[in-house]
């Protein structure tokens, strides 16, 4: 097992300079309603259920630096062109460069919203970051649990235990600096027990989680190959093109 927290400094060394970052494409996406699309490379965790698996795993050899200005340009065109409203950072972990981050923010039109989609490790682990997003009341936050409990969690990532805990800090820190957020959990692997724990878990943070988003798990070849090689399987999911 790895500590996600170390994990994300070693990547951020590869995919970070300054207030540049590593990306390997721009795009408008469905999601959201329809929502301009940056994908970051570089993250501080290993799911098994990945979609972007290889692009993780290759992140010295795929994509370019861009600086933070160029990122904003290039979404704000894209939700210009296709009339979107919301933009995004995705593919990887956003936060592993908060530097970066920020700097994007900061250059976006305050018109266009920012969803902001992270598994929440390094929030969870430096409430500092929580603030400095506030100022950007465009932001919404959009938590990605892995699992339900410390346990399942360890399962999905290959992670100590102890990084389940940072994710509901995340929220924590992110109610406390005034930032509209909710938790989005993969709860494919997680018997129906272990949802009612979490929703509770959730709720005593903040009544209005208890209302998690449920994610499901897209079962493209690649990755039903991984989880039978790691030996999990999963109590629900989709095939590719079948998402309702």
């Amino acid at each position: 097992m790895y500590d996600p927290l170390e994990l994300g400094r070693q990547t951020a060394r590869i995919v970070c300079r300054g207030t540049a970052r590593k990306y390997y494409r721009f795009r408008p996406a469905r999601f959201y309603g329809g929502i301009a699309t940056a994908d970051c490379l570089g993250c501080n965790l290993r799911c098994a259920f990945c979609w972007a698996w290889e692009q993780l795993h290759q992140v010295q050899k795929l994509g370019q630096f861009y600086e933070a200005k160029e990122v904003a340009e290039r979404l704000a065109a894209i939700a210009r062109k296709k009339g979107f409203s919301q933009v995004r950072l995705s593919g990887n972990e956003p936060t592993l460069g908060m530097t970066h981050l920020i700097e994007v923010l900061r250059h976006l039109p305050q018109e266009l919203a920012f969803i902001l989609e992270t598994n929440g490790i390094i929030l969870g682990a430096e409430a500092q970051w929580a603030k400095e997003l506030a100022v950007f009341p465009q932001v919404f936050a959009r938590v990605s649990l892995k699992g339900c409990t410390p346990e399942e969690f360890s399962h999905l990532t290959g992670a100590v235990p102890e990084g389940f805990a940072l994710q509901l800090k995340a929220l924590e820190h992110l109610l406390a600096a005034g930032i509209d957020c909710h938790a989005a959990v993969m709860v494919s692997f997680s018997p129906a027990e272990s949802r009612e724990r979490l929703r509770h878990r959730l709720a005593s943070i903040h009544p209005a989680l208890g209302d998690f988003e449920q994610e499901e798990l897209i079962l493209y070849p690649a990755v039903a190959a991984r989880l039978t090689k790691r030996g999990l399987s999963c109590f629900s999911g989709y095939l590719p093109g079948s998402l309702p």
